[in-house]
Protein backbone atom coordinates (compact mmCIF):
# COMPACT_ATOMS: atom_id res chain seq x y z
CA UNK A 1 0.00 0.00 0.00
CA UNK A 2 1.19 3.88 -0.91
CA UNK A 3 1.31 6.30 1.49
CA UNK A 4 2.61 9.56 2.23
CA UNK A 5 4.04 10.56 5.52
CA UNK A 6 5.69 13.18 7.78
CA UNK A 7 8.07 12.30 10.08
CA UNK A 8 9.89 14.42 13.17
CA UNK A 9 12.23 12.96 15.45
CA UNK A 10 13.35 14.62 18.45
CA UNK A 11 16.23 13.09 20.35
CA UNK A 12 16.20 14.09 24.00
CA UNK A 13 19.06 14.60 26.64
CA UNK A 14 21.86 15.16 24.02
CA UNK A 15 22.17 18.20 24.66
CA UNK A 16 21.07 21.60 22.80
CA UNK A 17 22.20 21.14 19.30
CA UNK A 18 20.32 18.01 17.79
CA UNK A 19 21.71 18.22 14.14
CA UNK A 20 24.40 15.54 14.49
CA UNK A 21 21.68 13.05 15.12
CA UNK A 22 19.04 14.29 12.87
CA UNK A 23 21.73 14.35 9.64
CA UNK A 24 22.09 10.38 10.82
CA UNK A 25 17.81 10.20 10.28
CA UNK A 26 18.09 11.81 6.71
CA UNK A 27 20.96 9.63 5.77
CA UNK A 28 19.15 6.47 6.94
CA UNK A 29 15.88 7.61 5.14
CA UNK A 30 18.03 8.40 2.07
CA UNK A 31 19.34 4.54 2.64
CA UNK A 32 15.30 3.06 2.03
CA UNK A 33 14.98 4.80 -1.50
CA UNK A 34 12.15 6.79 -0.44
CA UNK A 35 10.55 10.50 -2.23
CA UNK A 36 11.51 12.73 0.56
CA UNK A 37 11.60 15.96 1.33
CA UNK A 38 12.96 17.44 4.34
CA UNK A 39 11.96 21.01 6.19
CA UNK A 40 12.52 22.89 9.47
CA UNK A 41 10.58 20.47 11.28
CA UNK A 42 10.39 16.82 9.96
CA UNK A 43 10.93 14.85 6.64
CA UNK A 44 7.52 14.26 4.38
CA UNK A 45 8.44 10.55 2.73
CA UNK A 46 6.46 8.78 0.12
CA UNK A 47 7.09 5.28 0.08
CA UNK A 48 4.61 2.05 0.70
CA UNK A 49 3.72 1.79 4.52
CA UNK A 50 5.37 -1.08 5.13
CA UNK A 51 8.83 0.60 4.06
CA UNK A 52 7.77 3.86 5.85
CA UNK A 53 7.01 2.20 9.31
CA UNK A 54 10.09 -0.12 8.81
CA UNK A 55 12.79 2.50 8.29
CA UNK A 56 10.82 4.35 11.66
CA UNK A 57 11.69 1.44 13.56
CA UNK A 58 15.72 1.37 11.92
CA UNK A 59 16.27 5.27 12.67
CA UNK A 60 14.98 4.20 16.12
CA UNK A 61 17.40 1.04 16.76
CA UNK A 62 20.00 2.95 14.87
CA UNK A 63 19.99 6.35 16.96
CA UNK A 64 19.84 4.01 20.32
CA UNK A 65 22.70 1.63 19.04
CA UNK A 66 24.64 4.98 18.54
CA UNK A 67 24.63 6.68 22.21
CA UNK A 68 21.22 8.14 22.06
CA UNK A 69 19.38 7.66 24.86
CA UNK A 70 15.93 8.92 24.37
CA UNK A 71 13.95 9.49 20.93
CA UNK A 72 10.24 11.02 20.59
CA UNK A 73 9.11 10.74 17.15
CA UNK A 74 6.02 11.81 15.35
CA UNK A 75 4.55 10.13 12.42
CA UNK A 76 1.67 11.08 10.20
CA UNK A 77 0.37 8.99 7.55
CA UNK A 78 -1.89 9.36 4.64
CA UNK A 79 -3.08 6.21 3.22
CA UNK A 80 -6.07 6.35 0.43
CA UNK A 81 -8.42 4.26 -1.85
CA UNK A 82 -9.32 5.99 -4.68
CA UNK A 83 -6.33 7.10 -5.51
CA UNK A 84 -2.06 6.55 -4.95
CA UNK A 85 -1.21 9.57 -2.84
CA UNK A 86 2.25 11.21 -3.36
CA UNK A 87 4.33 13.91 -2.42
CA UNK A 88 3.82 16.05 -5.66
CA UNK A 89 0.30 16.02 -5.15
CA UNK A 90 0.26 17.67 -2.34
CA UNK A 91 1.91 20.66 -4.10
CA UNK A 92 -0.17 23.94 -4.34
Amino acid sequence: MQATAELQVIPLGTGVSVRTEIQRVVELLHGHGFIMETHASGTNIEGELHAILAAVEAVHETLHGEGAVRLVSYLKLETRTDKTPTLAGKKL
